[in-house]
């Protein structure tokens, strides 16, 4: 269980990591720009919730495929192909985690009062100290619950993890693969182990979500 509990973690530290600084950027957009379509971007970041992970799982598969033009791009510049690899488990989870990264930091943005923003500007601040004086100190909130639930997310995929990276122990083989290798062998005392550390997970997750907004909506 270690491997694949290590490899889980690994996986959910990094996913949350970049998806801090790709979410940042997508929900700032949403909050407080205004471009064409962004009716139509808003559908495609919250897509992975209602699509099903399988579906979702089978288009990734599809794209990364080396007969696909983007996998035999990617197979020509890097010299591998995205499938059944802890990088197309990356990809994958940014993928299938967007939506618990946008979504928290986009709602609080637009929560902010529009009038400190407008007082920053009138005071001579740039866009740029705007966002470093002004919004991201009354942001912290959503950004922090943002990174527990795409960690507590990323923790217990299965689906997506399963179709792109298969059940290779040591390299693409997640916690919660592992719990369904050992349901399969009738190994139910191991599996309830496992089952165990993602409850954990999930509750502390939760825990502090929820400790999170109750601080932040008294802020």
């Amino acid at each position: 269980m270690e491997d694949a509990l290590l490899l889980s973690l690994k996986l959910s530290l990094l996913t949350t990591l970049f998806l801090l600084f790709i979410s940042f950027g997508i929900a700032y957009a949403l909050a407080f720009l205004s471009f064409p379509g962004k009716g139509v971007v808003e559908v495609l970041v919250l897509l992975p919730i209602i699509l099903p992970p399988t579906v979702l799982g089978f288009y990734l598969l599809s794209i990364f495929n080396r007969e696909s033009p983007i996998g035999s791009l990617i197979e020509t510049l890097f010299g591998k192909s995205l499938l059944f690899s802890f990088e197309g488990l990356l990809v994958a989870s940014l993928v299938y985690s967007l939506p618990f990264g946008v979504f928290p930091i986009r709602d609080a943005f637009q929560s902010i009062h529009r009038r400190h923003i407008e007082i920053a500007y009138v005071f001579g601040y740039s866009k740029y100290e705007t966002l470093m004086r002004v919004i991201l100190p009354q942001s912290w909130g959503g950004i922090l619950t943002a990174c527990a639930l795409v960690f507590a997310h990323t923790m217990g995929e299965f689906g997506v993890v399963l179709m792109v990276g298969g059940n290779i122990p040591g390299e693409t083989q997640t916690l919660s693969i592992y719990i369904y290798d050992e349901v399969q062998s009738l190994n139910y005392l191991e599996a309830h182990r496992a089952s165990l550390v993602l409850l954990l997970v999930s509750f502390i997750s939760l825990s502090i979500v929820s400790f999170l907004r109750k601080r932040w909506t008294l802020s």
